[in-house]
């Protein structure tokens, strides 16, 4: 029989908590927390998973449960606080040191990585390893990638190898989803999947290589965790007793491994786990997260108390209400309900139907205008969000011409983006055929021909003398097809050449849509693919560009209109403001997607392009995936919920420019799933050509 026990503190032991609320610090706990947080802050539950809404305080209450164990006699030494970023645990200690007024030195926070990092540090022999490992940054990763293809020798005379950075992400996804490698490459496609029995071998290469080495990348991190506590239980026991407490912050965003690791670490006899998520706003399986392990706490963790979090401290209660109604539709969900700690009488959400994408931009322009000449409300509390990047284009056009600084938080400005310019690029070369940079540029991307092979290309391009010529050449197949390439770009080169006879069809430009889409189809889209671990969504922003593109007769004009949109005085993202009219700091309109908006909060939020195929994602309604379609709904629910004041949900009823052939738009399936009395409709009269007021 073993008896287990315990030293205490020198804060004064570890007795339980008495039924007074205030500790050594002097902490009123009921006059800080609300009833539920209180109830989740001071519980005595060894297994504990607090859903807390949006906006219901929740880095509140997980700050004041490491404040209330370390003011109970708890020691830091025995407390591990696990976060998504390290930004957040060192908030939360820093609270935590404030609140109780102790050192909090021994106490362990951070992200799983870091933390596995830690404990690798003290136990790399027992793996392999020497504890001078060094960490490999995605950079350090690419190269090693890189060299290894380079010694395999692989053969891509016929087609390309996927970069680096995409076999990373291959890895990546495979290692955190503990998912065969074979189904996560078959998901990307046949281009990726025929590369298979390579792929499998680079990957025991990179793995070797990096034993070799001495290394770990930042999966290793936390692969390499889990397996060493696995086969040592002996170190586990040693880790599970020196961490009572374990404290999980966004439960619902842990994968596999990770939750691994957090039942081996709070495994131990008398241990305290607490979870803190919301299941509601579960939206990165993408990135390896499952939300069936917050689901299924209760399940894995017998016993487990639940609490909820239900009051919400940021938005309106008719905002609540609808944030509400739509995530009701999802039948996997921990039920709750939002409420506002804020008196009524706000507005109610707009859902605003309008005409066609130009429409949508107008609207959500003169609406932003309107908000910041009548209201006490400064563009930095203004926020357009969306499902993807490239729906953001027609937002940034409309605001650069009404003068309205933005900031993009989702990327770059949209022409401004690598595969935007790659294509563009080859469109600028026939226009101006004397245009060197363009050349090289589109050039460059064939596999074989590095700086030097396009500089060689370049000057016999030169040299034939049509580079000076007022027309493109008849037949450029004919003019450059015979030119000397290296062995690996001799097909890419004639296929090239192939698509630069259909952007000039007998020395005549093709219409710009034409030449948009003969680029990818005929030449870009296996770039994308090998090169790109997000393709799909660089080959929608292509799309968005074919459908931008079809607006215009005259390539020269379309290519100058790029460059406009595409470069303002004062920095990628400033929305045309002059830089003289203020400093960089100026406050400036968030465009941002659902994802990148996620943990932040706006007084005035407007919600674009809510057409099914949209948003839901096309891809999704097209797979009939129930669980891909929830997680689209807890992404438009995370979308509703950052608005505090005012709520507009817009979507464009024709797209006359679809690259893709649609042209009627449904309204998006979640418009349905709430009912009308909760929205109210705005009617939108727009102006044609002529001036005249025409309702659509």
């Amino acid at each position: 029989m073993v008896r287990n026990y315990s030293l205490r503190s020198g804060q004064g032991g570890s007795a339980p908590p008495t039924e007074s609320h205030a500790g050594t610090s002097g902490i009123d706990y009921a006059a800080e927390l609300n009833e539920q947080q209180l109830a989740a802050v001071t519980t005595r539950a060894g297994r504990a998973l607090v859903i807390a809404g949006a906006g219901s305080g929740k880095t509140r209450t997980l700050t004041y449960r490491v404040a209330w164990l370390l003011d109970r006699g708890v020691s830091p030494a025995n407390v591990l606080l696990l976060t998504f970023t390290n930004k957040a645990s060192k908030e939360m200690i820093a609270r935590v040191r404030e609140l109780v007024g102790i050192d909090t030195s021994d106490l362990w926070a951070g992200t799983f990585h870091s933390v596995g990092a830690r404990i690798l540090r003290r136990h790399a022999d027992e793996i392999g390893f020497t504890r001078s490992f060094s960490i490999l940054d995605r950079d350090d990763q690419k190269q090693l990638l890189g060299s290894v293809i380079k010694e395999m020798n692989i053969d891509t005379s016929h087609r390309r190898f996927p970069k680096p950075e995409v076999i990373a992400s291959l890895f990546s996804l495979a290692d955190n989803t503990e998912r065969p490698l074979e189904d996560v490459v078959a998901e990307r496609g046949d281009a990726l999947f025929e590369w298979m029995p390579q792929i499998e071998e680079l990957r025991g290469r990179y793995v070797k290589r990096k034993q070799e080495g001495n290394s770990m990348d930042f999966d290793d991190l936390i692969c390499l965790t889990a397996d060493l506590l696995e086969k040592n239980p002996e170190l586990t026991r040693l880790y599970q007793g020196k961490f009572r407490h374990v404290l999980v912050d966004e439960y619902q965003d842990t994968n596999r491994v990770q939750s691994r690791i957090i039942e081996l670490l709070s495994g131990g006899d008398g241990a305290s786990l607490m979870a803190v998520g919301d299941d509601s706003q579960s939206i990165y399986s993408w990135r390896g997260a499952d939300v069936g392990l917050i689901l299924g706490f209760k399940r894995d963790y017998r016993g487990a108390e639940v609490f909820t979090i239900e009051t919400n401290y940021r938005s309106v209660p008719e905002i609540l209400e609808l944030s509400n109604a739509a995530i009701r539709a999802n039948t996997s969900r921990f039920e709750k309900n939002l409420r506002s700690s804020r008196s009524g009488g706000g507005a109610k959400p707009a859902l605003v139907p309008l005409a066609d994408p130009s429409n949508q931009a107008a609207f959500v322009g003169q609406r932003i205008d309107e908000i910041l000449g009548e209201a006490d409300i400064g563009a930095n509390e203004i926020a357009v969000l969306y499902r993807a990047h490239f729906q953001s284009l027609e937002i940034q056009m409309e605001l650069t011409r009404r003068g309205i600084p933005f900031t993009i938080t989702s990327g770059i400005r949209f022409f401004e983006q690598a595969h935007i310019k790659d294509v563009t690029a080859l469109m600028r070369f026939v226009v101006n055929r004397r245009d060197e940079v363009s050349f090289l540029r589109a050039v460059s991307l064939l596999p074989g021909c590095g700086a030097v092979t396009a500089g060689k290309l370049w000057k016999k391009w030169l040299a034939t003398g049509l580079a000076g010529a007022e027309q493109p050449p008849e037949s450029w197949s004919d003019a450059i097809g015979a030119f000397k390439v290296p062995g690996k770009s001799a097909k890419h080169w004639t296929q090239l050449c192939h698509v630069l006879d259909e952007l000039t069809p007998g020395g005549e430009f093709a219409s710009p849509g034409d030449m948009v889409f003969s680029i990818v189809e005929g030449f870009y889209g296996e770039h994308l693919d090998a090169s790109y671990e997000n393709a799909d969504s660089r080959r929608a922003d292509l799309e968005k560009l074919g459908e931008f593109a079809a607006d215009f007769q005259n390539v020269a004009e379309f290519l100058e209109q790029l460059s406009l949109l595409g470069n303002t005085d004062d920095g990628p993202n400033s929305g045309g403001k002059p830089a003289e009219a203020g400093p960089d700091d100026a406050p400036m309109v968030t465009l941002s997607s659902i994802h990148q908006a996620k943990g932040l909060e706006w007084e005035a939020v407007f919600l674009i392009w809510l057409a099914d195929g949209q948003f839901p994602n096309g891809k999704v309604l097209e797979s009939g995936d129930i669980a891909g379609l929830e997680e689209e709904r807890r992404l438009f629910y995370v979308a509703l919920t950052r608005a505090k004041n005012e709520l507009y949900l817009s979507y464009p009823m024709t797209n006359p420019r679809s690259y893709s052939g649609d042209y009627y738009l449904r309204p998006s399936r979640f418009l349905n799933d709430f009912p009308t009395e909760l929205v109210e409709e705005w009617r939108v009269r727009g102006t044609d050509e002529w001036g005249d007021d025409e309702p659509f």
